[in-house]
């Protein structure tokens, strides 16, 4: 992970503008629901790489006892503007070793996955998570998904033929980072191999932003009651395995059955 570009890219960009645009508002409104499916009255939450707190700040107000890890100084300053009741930590998800085992029952890792380059780091911070998360607790890892990229840059942005000849695509169409990217896109394989090796057992996978981001235009172009029935639409649809790889993202919900 390139953590000084990292954290200059974030003092720039706007989290929270991107979650609130209704392609963004999706994704949030079905993370939302998945998340409430798994919590209990008096859970103890963790948001790693919380960002400025999209999450964290509604799930606080929620009355919810909730902690949040972030590595941009920025972001957890916004955060404690925004809500006082909310533990905040700046630390990186690589390592959580100011925080003991066995201390959250849900585990949010919706951020840091799309940034970590190697297959060592992603271990290691799953692992993390792992590691404070109680027994039978859930922790939900998102990523950034490999397909989505290609048909989006290497195909409907024509760099298909540019992008393999730079390398930067291999033969499988899988995209190959190199050390000083920012982001990192996987293969359903390529999770699954990492729950594999992290022993984490899966209770459903699903995508949270659908086809929302191929459709842009015609998202901001819909009146209310026809972007209602998309998000219905949506919700019905979010679990498909047929949808799911090709997304912009993907959310594994697992559990630390140790």
């Amino acid at each position: 992970m390139n953590e000084e570009n990292l954290i200059k890219y974030y003092n720039k960009f706007n989290e929270d503008k991107r979650l609130t645009r209704r392609r963004g508002e999706i994704e949030f409104i079905t993370s939302m629901k998945y998340i409430h499916e798994y919590l209990k009255k008096e859970d103890k939450i963790i948001d790693i790489g919380a960002g400025t707190g999209r999450y964290s700040i509604p799930l606080s107000e929620e009355g919810y006892d909730v902690t949040s890890v972030e590595l941009v100084k920025h972001n957890i300053k916004q955060i404690e503007q925004k809500n006082k009741n909310i533990k905040t930590i700046l630390g990186n998800a690589k390592d959580l070793s100011m925080i003991k085992d066995n201390t959250f029952n849900l585990t949010l890792l919706f951020g840091p996955m799309y940034h970590l380059i190697s297959k060592e780091e992603k271990i290691k911070t799953i692992n993390e998570a792992k590691r404070i998360t109680k027994q039978n607790g859930i922790i939900m890892i998102a990523y950034c998904m490999n397909d989505y990229a290609i048909i989006t840059h290497g195909f409907i942005d024509n760099n298909i033929k540019e992008s393999l000849k730079n390398k930067e695509i291999n033969e499988s169409f899988h995209v190959t980072p190199k050390p000083t990217d920012l982001y990192s896109r996987l293969t359903l394989e390529k999770i699954n191999e990492l729950n594999e090796i992290t022993n984490l057992k899966r209770i459903k996978i699903i995508s949270p932003d659908g086809p929302a981001n191929y459709i842009r235009q015609a998202l901001n172009k819909m009146d209310d009651e026809t972007y209602k029935l998309f998000i219905k639409y949506h919700l019905s649809t979010c679990e498909r395995m047929d949808l799911i790889g090709a997304g912009a993202h993907t959310l594994d919900i697992l559990k630390n059955d140790k």
